[in-house]
């Protein structure tokens, strides 16, 4: 799933709640958070997005503080990811989006604190799921640049059961739901071996180049709430430019802007939406030349089109004068 602890998949609910931080909210939202650092568990979940599902299994292994974990697609060709503390060992197959993730977005932990500034918490109710009692959390976004979440929290475990995203206008975007879940038996080494077919990630940023990349771009505008998380600066094993990468999160929701000098390349302006991941790619004039700026999350596409016009290089402005 996300670095938003394991499957805090994105969902909103079709309730209405208060328009008040609910402290029994913020517990259970406090007790996911530490149940996805703590609980071990295997099982099967299915997974919708844009009318399209797959089946998964997933292996979730806690030991000695280390969070491993192993997820094989059922549906087609086979499919894998494998992480340990939420970055990316391997992979084979293109693993469906939202449920891969970038391969140095490590795990935070909620901050239910933090996160009732932009959303309203509610309980909202109870349901069963997976042959499990789970209460319902909402999170209702309170402005227009975020999705809402309603989570389906095993009772027992704190462990999300079922997950959907909505619209503002109410359509479905994405779907998580367990079908199976074991939380009892020993999770075995060979569970969370990768297969023959996962191939391993490298990372290859530089660190020093991507710390000054922190500190050189900026955007002049940010939907209330979001901070940048981290940046990475790679070359394209392609064409060997350099792109360079911010990531930004309210505690929940996330998205990241990648830039690109286009070095007298001819695009075109771009704005495509599969499920709730959005990516807008705009042209920009900097004084170090025309770069392509592409804005890719799980935002709304306006507020990820504004953000892509807002982004600045201030160092670059400075060496011009």
């Amino acid at each position: 799933m996300r670095s938003i602890p394991l499957l805090t998949l994105v969902l909103c609910g079709w309730f209405v709640v208060p328009a008040h931080a609910d402290d029994e909210a913020q517990n259970w939202l406090t007790r996911l958070g530490q149940a996805e650092q703590q609980q071990s568990f295997r099982g099967t979940f299915v997974y919708e997005r844009s009318g399209s599902f797959s089946t998964h299994n997933i292996w979730h292994s806690v030991q000695d503080g280390k969070v491993r974990e192993r997820i094989v697609q059922l549906d087609g060709s086979a499919q894998e990811v494998v992480r340990i503390d939420g970055h990316t060992q391997c992979v084979s197959g293109t693993l469906i989006a939202g449920l891969g993730d970038s391969p140095n977005s490590a795990v935070h932990a909620l901050d239910p604190q933090k996160l009732k500034n932009w959303y309203d918490l509610a309980v909202i109710g109870k349901s069963r799921v997976a042959g499990r009692s789970a209460v319902i959390i909402a999170l209702t976004p309170r402005d227009q640049h975020r999705y809402g979440f309603e989570l389906h929290l095993d009772k027992e475990t704190g462990l999300p059961l079922k997950s959907l995203l909505l619209n503002d206008k109410g359509q479905l975007l994405e779907r998580f739901q367990f079908t199976q879940l074991n939380t009892t038996d020993v999770l075995a080494d060979r569970d969370l071996q990768p297969g023959d077919d996962c191939q391993a990630i490298t990372l290859d940023s530089d660190k020093a180049s991507a710390a000054k990349v922190a500190q050189s771009w900026h955007s002049d505008w940010l939907p209330p709430g979001f901070e940048l998380t981290g940046s990475t600066v790679r070359k394209d094993p392609q064409t060997r430019i350099q792109v360079n990468s911010l990531m930004y999160g309210d505690g929940l929701a996330r998205f990241s802007v990648f830039l690109e000098p286009l070095n007298g390349a001819a695009v075109t302006d771009t704005r495509v939406q599969l499920g709730p991941t959005v990516a807008v790619s705009r042209r920009l004039d900097t004084p170090e030349g025309k770069m392509m700026v592409t804005v890719v999350g799980e935002i709304p596409a306006g507020t990820a089109e504004r953000i892509a016009l807002s982004m600045r290089n201030e160092s670059a402005a400075t060496s011009k004068q």
